[in-house]
């Protein structure tokens, strides 16, 4: 039996800096560390915008529900209460549980796909917050209200745009990110 060193034993990780190609600080690879600080940096930048997005909606509920819609730029947009009980646009009325299901279906996926679809550096990171906060902020509406609530309101003349809220405009920011980030990458590679 070989004599066991418990001093060199106890300073191990720190004679030895790579274990399976992976260097360690503190006895933890860097690459959990680093996947842990995104996480919780991820995690917290969703929870405040999904805050953003309810208490938006908390105040339209309080402030706009039963009232005449508020006009905050004359002939353009409006501050107005409305229940949406579908999906964009109005379509898909009444199917709030499928839609809660696609909602939850697509978030794992996008968790699941995150280093794939959101490989865009910065521009990635801000698309996948903003993603992740949209979809649940709508989802949480519609598991426990029934319906999304919408409140932002723009029309011209006779042309109208349907309502919609914070978190249709996170989802959206976070599409148009994708979108332009996959133009550009496909630039710079020809």
């Amino acid at each position: 039996m070989w004599p066991v060193d418990t001093q060199a034993a106890a300073h191990e990780h720190a004679v030895r800096p790579y274990v399976h190609g992976m260097s360690e600080r503190d006895g933890v690879p860097i690459r959990r560390q680093s996947l842990m600080k995104r996480f919780v940096f991820t995690f917290a930048a969703v929870m405040n915008l999904l805050l953003v997005d309810q208490v938006v909606k908390a105040a339209a509920v309080s402030r706009l529900k039963g009232a005449p819609p508020v006009t905050v730029l004359d002939g353009v947009f409006n501050l107005a209460y409305v229940e949406n009980r579908g999906c964009a646009w109005g379509m898909l009325q009444g199917h709030v549980w499928p839609l809660a299901l696609f909602a939850v279906v697509a978030m794992v996926f996008l968790i699941w796909k995150r280093r794939s679809i959101f490989s865009f550096g910065a521009v990635g990171v801000v698309a996948e917050i903003t993603l992740y906060a949209g979809i649940l902020g709508n989802l949480v509406d519609r598991l426990w209200l029934g319906c999304v609530i919408d409140m932002f309101d723009f029309h011209w003349g006779v042309h109208h745009f349907p309502c919609f809220n914070v978190a249709d405009v996170y989802i959206n920011i976070a599409a148009g990110l994708l979108i332009l980030a996959s133009i550009f990458s496909k630039k710079t590679e020809r």
